[in-house]
């Protein structure tokens, strides 16, 4: 009698192993962002009082707070792409990218919003309305609702890239919401030269 209870208990367990999951089976591949201009390597110089710019972190709806790629299937339906998965939340990973593409094409010090306490210059906010497919126009799209506050106050601007797409895959979404994200950051980038620095 004793010797049938560990078969059994093993045999149980055999059973429920097709049926619970003791962990999340990880992608075979997570996507990223990469900026294609980026400042120069080197030793960093002294900032002026006033010529820092100071970006904080995008707010996103909730279809964007998850690491997975949204597709909006019709204007009531939001679907998600199989297979595609950020290695972190989208708005973390356009925000270092608008910081390596800003400091690039403007010059000036690009600082992270723990850093500004003493003088945080120029500060670009805002929404990161879209990061991902539009299923009917088969294509990228990254929609950037900025705000910027500076010497001439406060300024608002829409910003849209998108770049098509052949197929709505695992493969292909990534580098096409990749080129879409430096385009808009791009255009972020030229926004802001308008914006002089602050100075004493």
């Amino acid at each position: 009698m004793t010797a049938t209870r560990p078969l059994f208990a093993l045999a149980l367990f055999a059973g429920l192993a097709g049926c619970i999951s003791l962990g999340e089976e990880p992608p075979a591949r997570l996507l990223t962002l990469a900026a294609t201009d980026s400042a120069p390597a080197g030793p960093g110089g002294p900032v002026a009082p006033g010529t820092a710019i100071t970006i904080m972190m995008p707010l996103v709806p909730a279809k964007l707070q998850t690491t997975r790629v949204p597709v909006q299937a019709s204007a009531t339906e939001i679907a998600y792409v199989k297979d595609a998965h950020w290695v972190e939340p989208p708005n973390r990973l356009f925000r270092r990218l608008l910081g390596e593409v800003i400091a690039a094409r403007t010059g000036r010090a690009v600082l992270d919003p723990r850093q500004f306490a003493a003088d945080p210059g120029l500060r670009l906010g805002g929404q990161l309305s879209e990061f991902g497919v539009d299923g009917e126009g088969r294509a990228a799209v990254v929609q950037f609702d900025a705000e910027a506050m500076g010497p001439a106050g406060l300024r608002t601007r829409r910003f849209i890239a998108r770049m098509p797409l052949a197929r709505i895959d695992g493969q292909s979404v990534g580098p096409a919401l990749n080129r879409a994200a430096n385009d808009l950051a791009g255009q972020v980038a030229d926004w802001l030269k308008d914006d002089p620095p602050t100075r004493p």
